[in-house]
């Protein structure tokens, strides 16, 4: 039998689909690739595009301005322009950005902690569907 959301949140529903929609924005941010690791690498200190290049190995640079550029926009990263030839920018944590890294910190713990359950359950679900993946129609 499958399982049904009791619709008890407290919340009117369109008030659940709008703050469902905030709610896709944030996790779409957090969840990009390239975002995650740009914030962790900026936990510490503020760093310089090259800087922050080297650190996320595999990153291109158009990937990375991109990714700077969105984490800027949402107001998760500063970027400072200082006027020198050539220009020099660093990028930083917001406050609002450094407000990200308890709850981030949280579910990396949790995926850590869940990793080995999660690849069981995998592995189950996979040898359960085996005969029924190789079966004709």
């Amino acid at each position: 039998m499958a399982a049904t959301h009791t619709g008890d949140t407290g919340l009117i529903a369109g008030e659940g689909a709008a703050q469902c929609q905030q709610m896709r924005a944030v996790l779409d941010r957090v969840g990009e690739k390239w975002s995650l690791l740009a914030v962790l690498a900026l936990r510490a200190q503020a760093r310089r595009f090259n800087q922050l290049r080297r650190d996320l190995h595999g990153v291109s640079p158009r990937m990375l301005a991109r990714t700077l550029r969105g984490l800027e926009r949402d107001g998760l990263v500063s970027r400072q322009v200082y006027p020198t030839v050539p220009p020099q920018v660093d990028y930083a944590l917001t406050e609002l950005g450094q407000s990200m890294l308890a709850p981030v910190d949280a579910l990396l713990q949790w995926g850590l902690q869940q990793q080995q359950p999660m690849d069981a359950a995998r592995a189950a679900f996979d040898a359960r569907n085996h005969d029924e993946d190789e079966s004709p129609a």
